[in-house]
């Protein structure tokens, strides 16, 4: 995500990470902790920030890794990626 210029932080709602500090942390180095977060307990604001900011395929490619996440979140997470849900205004 080195494109020159910097990307405006995500509006991911704070209880989802209540145990950093917000206001230095570091949403690219933290990638893993916020979409984990963000697919167990994130709302639809919340998913629609986290693929604004990491993509679509970076989301899956955690998601995919995670030791964290269930068998059923990650199903969840291939799914409603692509549904019109996500993407409905």
């Amino acid at each position: 995500m080195s494109s020159g210029s910097a990307k405006k932080r995500p509006c991911i709602s704070p209880h989802l990470l209540w145990e950093y500090d917000l206001s230095s942390f570091d949403f690219d180095k933290s990638k893993r902790v916020v979409i984990e977060r963000v697919i167990e307990r994130g709302t639809l604001d919340d998913w629609r920030e986290m693929i604004r900011y990491y993509g679509e395929e970076q989301v899956l490619n955690v998601a995919r890794q995670s030791r964290q996440l269930s068998a059923k979140d990650k199903g969840f997470t291939e799914i409603f990626i692509h549904s019109t849900l996500l993407h409905a205004a």
